[in-house]
């Protein structure tokens, strides 16, 4: 049997995953409920099997779902990569760009990587520091494009590109103490906003005992067993675990990597957000 899909039912899918709705993905994806709703009927229909369990008021991936979203996923990226390549083959200039490390280590080698296979001719200036800093030096115009980690609910602007659910997290053989003893980054952070907030509104003691700004340096203290800090729940390292319930630690609101962009940019660097834009959304923050 023929198998057709077009970008719109994928991102609908794609969509309705991440957000365990269909009312939410619809907002998302600029269409009406019952017009997602007939996507997914005609989807699950091509492919002979139900890829959500409607069962409970947050839909959830069946087995096969889960299956076909890893698919869908790269299904997205290998249209866009094969329509830039095709478009702009021969573009070249200058890009500056700022990112956090936290960020640029853990998801940005392979999408930096592609851009450059794709267009060989562009030159990429990448910076990474505080978000902070970031958002200062493109005040004053010292980058093209950025991303920032954010609070949604205080910081706007930008394009939202990743969500961040973070965890509690300590190393395998962390002994708890009172008062807690926290391995944070330096202010601004808005992991180490989220820590204190967390366990001031849980009215629990705590000090920061060790404070470093690079990811190497907070992994390094953790590990040693020097305290708790907060991560990505994407990025826990070997010797580090998140932290149960059992830890009784209040819980951390979740926070948002955004991306931002001079209102005037050359071609290139406008291809270059649309990159970075696609290709975090095709992973699926």
């Amino acid at each position: 049997m023929p198998f057709y899909v077009d970008s719109l039912q994928l991102k609908s899918f794609i969509s309705i995953a991440e957000t365990g709705t269909f009312s939410q993905a619809a907002q998302t994806v600029g269409r009406t409920q019952s017009a997602l709703t007939l996507q997914i009927q005609k989807l699950e229909a091509q492919l002979g099997c139900p890829l959500f369990d409607r069962s409970s008021r947050r839909v959830s991936l069946t087995e096969q779902g889960e299956i076909f979203l890893g698919y869908a996923k790269q299904m997205i990226q290998l249209q866009w990569e094969a329509i830039s390549r095709l478009k702009e083959p021969d573009v070249k200039g200058e890009i500056r760009f700022g990112t956090p490390e936290d960020f640029a280590t853990h998801y940005l080698p392979d999408v930096l990587a592609s851009f450059r296979q794709h267009h060989p001719r562009v030159q990429l200036n990448v910076r990474c520091d505080l978000t902070l800093n970031l958002i200062d030096g493109f005040h004053r115009g010292e980058y093209d494009v950025i991303l920032v980690k954010r609070d949604p609910q205080r910081v706007k602007g930008g394009t939202k590109v990743w969500r961040e659910p973070l965890v509690w997290a300590a190393a395998d053989h962390y002994r708890f103490e009172d008062p807690l003893s926290l391995v944070l980054s330096p202010q601004p952070c808005i992991y180490r906003d989220r820590a204190v907030a967390a366990l001031k509104r849980a009215k629990r003691t705590w000090n920061i005992c060790y404070t470093s700004p690079s990811l190497a340096g907070t992994i390094a203290a953790v590990k040693a067993g020097l305290g708790v800090t907060v991560l990505p729940s994407h990025m826990i390292p070997a010797g580090i675990h998140p932290l149960r319930k059992d830890a009784k630690l209040p819980h951390l609101a979740d926070a948002e990597i955004a991306l931002m962009k001079r209102e005037e940019l050359p071609k290139i660097a406008e291809m270059f957000a649309e990159h970075i834009v696609h290709s975090l959304e095709s992973k699926g923050g």
